[in-house]
């Protein structure tokens, strides 16, 4: 295993190596110029904002400007924001524990959505239970994250008044009552990005499951006399769970694009909103950053997700 999970770090490394030149190809030819803000100011001298621009290579080559970036990351100098002023790495890992707390829910909620649902409907098909679980699944991954969202916020935050609809990182209380409030705030983001991935995933949990159902290996389990919930449990969901892991590791990055839209939708401070605001301002160092991060943690889902195909499927070995 630990042989495995080497020779994966290092197939990684290239990985990230080229989705960083390309990030940072791209956003160098980007039309835009973070210093625009200076450049209509006219108490800024054109002299001073060329210092500015020297100073920070930006007008180096490309690749020169990467490599010095590189360079940079590898020793823990991640850049600086041109907008905030401070350094790149403070921003994100002030924002990265609210972005991931949020997302690591949501996929928990799904998860927690999907897999009795999923069974249950696969193992009545036809049923009056799976013509509803697949009538609601069906709506469910066919609204978008900003439609709920703010459908959302209509009934639970303005009709109801029950949640917050605007994500509050500074709240004045200490204890049980700080902890319920971040909870409650938290409800919404976390319901609209878990019930759209937990709808996505009980189709395809309902169909894997379906799939191995009619195998033979569970008819010679059935005909041993195996309870009904044995069958299902021990020998078919274990190995129906093979493709829905690919399923959740390849749709990561839609699941992180999702968090994006949410977290501008709830104003929730995480990177998220974080990636949208420098978009919005040019501020190339923290976009570069931000992505960069977004593809690391990727990357690491697809690790895991390789890691548990040998649990799931004992005979998957690791060589």
């Amino acid at each position: 295993m630990s042989q495995y999970i080497l020779r994966r770090l290092l197939i990684l490394l290239p990985s990230l190596l080229g989705i960083s030149l390309v990030l940072f190809t791209v956003l160098a030819l980007a039309p835009g110029d973070p210093f625009e803000e200076l450049a209509t100011n006219p108490n800024v001298p054109a002299e001073v904002r060329q210092m500015l621009r020297t100073k920070f290579g930006l007008d180096d080559p490309v690749l020169v400007r990467y490599f010095r970036w590189l360079a940079a990351m590898l020793q823990g100098d991640w850049g600086f924001s041109f907008i905030s002023r401070i350094d790149v790495d403070t921003l994100i890992l002030q924002r990265l524990p609210v972005t991931l707390v949020v997302i690591g829910s949501s996929q928990l909620l799904a998860l927690a959505i999907a897999l009795p649902v999923g069974v249950f409907a696969a193992t009545r098909p036809y049923s009056l239970f799976d013509q509803i679980a697949n009538t609601l699944t069906f709506i469910g991954f066919s609204l978008p994250t900003f439609f709920t969202g703010i459908l959302f916020i209509l009934v639970f935050s303005i009709y109801l008044d029950w949640l917050p609809f605007v994500y509050r990182a500074d709240i004045d209380a200490t204890g049980w009552r700080w902890f319920w409030e971040h909870v409650r705030q938290s409800i919404m983001p976390v319901a609209v990005l878990g019930l759209f991935q937990g709808a996505t995933w009980t189709r395809f949990v309902r169909s894997a499951v379906l799939d191995v159902i009619r195998l033979d290996y569970v008819t010679t389990a059935r005909a041993k006399g195996l309870a009904e919930r044995v069958v299902v449990l021990k020998h078919v969901v274990r190995n129906a769970l093979i493709p829905v892991v690919t399923l959740v590791a390849l749709q990561m990055p839609a699941v992180f694009g999702g968090a994006i839209v949410t977290e501008q939708i709830f104003r929730v401070p995480g990177i998220g909103s974080l990636l949208i605001d420098a978009i919005l301002r040019n501020d190339t160092p923290v976009i570069m950053a931000v992505t960069f991060v977004f593809a690391c943690l990727v990357l690491a889902f697809n690790l895991i997700a390789d890691l548990l195909y040998g649990w799931l499927d004992p005979r998957i070995a690791y060589r």
